[in-house]
């Protein structure tokens, strides 16, 4: 349903979350490493994150990507707006132009449902959460090894 992009940078944020707690920042080839991503790819959905604020970064030796006390309570919700947009929640599930209440495609309804379940996840779900899941070794982040 995600992205690529949403996918690489759910998972950057999550890592770079889980590392930040010890006060650590993590250069772009650490976090790729850290979560099996592309680097360029990655560092431009970063660098892009970082404008928008819902990451930290600063430059030179001691630099890196963290995340702030103000991002630490960040829904996924809004991860997912800044990468993706809002067209996960709006529009048709099979493509169509002019689906709409009036005029449904066969899978309308259903897809209707499903995407007020997906808002709903990604608006209760905090970046911390799934950070916490994953440094207590609940959830992984890479198929490195599966």
């Amino acid at each position: 349903m995600f992205s690529k992009a949403c996918e690489y940078g759910i998972r950057a944020v999550i890592y770079i979350w889980s590392k930040s707690t010890h006060g650590v920042k993590l250069g772009v080839k650490d976090i790729c490493k850290g979560i099996d991503a592309p680097e360029f790819f990655t560092a431009k959905i970063l660098q892009s994150l970082a404008k928008q604020d819902l990451v930290s970064s600063t430059k030179g030796p001691n630099g890196g990507f963290y995340i702030s006390k103000e991002q630490e309570n960040m829904r996924l919700l809004a991860l997912v707006e800044a990468i993706d947009g809002d067209k996960l929640f709006r529009g048709c599930g099979l493509g169509l132009k002019h689906c709409s209440e009036k005029h449904p495609c066969p899978i309308h309804d259903d897809y209707k449902n499903i995407r007020e379940n997906l808002a709903k996840l990604l608006s209760e779900k905090t970046i911390k959460e799934l950070a916490k899941e994953v440094t207590s070794g609940k959830a992984t982040l890479t198929t490195i090894g599966v």
